[in-house]
């Protein structure tokens, strides 16, 4: 079995945002002319996750209200491990204890006949 592993960074301006990775990701694919296989797109991060869904403006925002009220960032003061840092409501272990159904650490996609992804 042959094996390829690609490191991609962001970095984002504001405590949370959604990327469309597809493209970097696809183009991993192609520029290692993978035809059929597995793609694992894995987030090393606490703070980060990866989820599969459209790229819709509407759903963002959607996400990102119901992120909110799930685990609001204010009042810190209501985080019992927010020591030295304030990002407490960002950390996904919360989120996944009450939906994780809907964003985890990592996305296996299975590639078949060169079939563009849609993360």
């Amino acid at each position: 079995m042959k094996t390829f592993r690609k490191e991609l960074w962001f970095n984002v301006p504001s405590r949370r945002a959604f990327i469309n990775i597809t493209p970097d990701v696809q183009q991993c694919i192609d520029k290692k002319e993978i035809k059929e296989g597995l793609v694992l797109v894995n987030a090393m991060h606490i703070t980060a996750s990866v989820f599969i869904n459209d790229d819709e403006p509407g759903l963002h925002h959607d996400y990102d209200q119901w992120l909110e009220k799930l685990a609001p960032h204010e009042p810190v003061s209501q985080y019992r491990h927010n020591v030295g840092e304030d990002n407490a409501d960002a950390h996904p272990d919360l989120y996944d204890t009450l939906h994780n159904h809907r964003f985890g650490h990592a996305c296996p996609q299975l590639i078949k006949n060169m079939l563009t992804l849609d993360l």
